[in-house]
């Protein structure tokens, strides 16, 4: 009866916690790095203080803060940001932002979870019209100007697909008009 022990089970379910917070810090430590080159370094500027701010919220540790910090003044990749735009099942629109230091890469996987579920990706500017760009204290959220309600079938497979998105590494955030 191996495995049916205390111990393993808070073992398999640190695991699982371990993972979840491990892949939202590699996506925080992604989005301080861009907005710390944009600063160029000032903490004070509001982009790179929301950021900071953003990955206290989670319990980001202010060792891998500081460490993302000096990690944007190396020299190599160049992480740039990048929207993707979809319709979503019932209609509804999806704006993916990602952050990335491989255009080609990025868009590869993110057109393959989109055909996985049967959708395809949008041009630039088919989804972003439904949406105002508004700056929060956070930083900048796309808000949608009106909600589509969608039936309970259509919401399932939504929250799938952005649970699926969500997984990928280069994906930051994923917004829809679904009421």
């Amino acid at each position: 009866m191996s495995g049916h022990n205390k111990w393993s089970q808070i073992k398999h379910k640190k695991g699982i916690t371990d993972a979840k917070k491990s892949k939202i810090f590699s996506k925080l430590v992604r989005f301080i790095s861009v907005e710390t080159k944009l600063a160029k370094g000032d903490t004070n500027a509001p982009g790179l203080r929301a950021a900071i701010e953003k990955a206290k919220k989670v319990n980001m540790p202010g060792e891998n803060i500081e460490r993302a910090i000096k990690k944007a003044f190396e020299p190599g990749t160049q992480m740039e940001s990048i929207t993707y735009e979809t319709y979503g099942p019932g209609g509804i629109g999806i704006i993916i932002e990602t952050l990335t230091d491989s255009r080609n890469r990025t868009a590869q996987d993110i057109k393959h979870i989109l055909t996985k579920n049967g959708l395809i990706l949008g041009g630039i500017g088919s989804v972003a019209w439904s949406f105002t760009k508004e700056k929060t204290p956070e930083g900048i959220e796309w808000k949608p100007n009106m909600l589509t309600s969608i039936s309970n079938k259509d919401l399932e497979l939504l929250d799938k697909l952005i649970e699926e998105l969500e997984e990928n590494d280069d994906v930051q955030d994923v917004y829809t008009n679904a009421e």
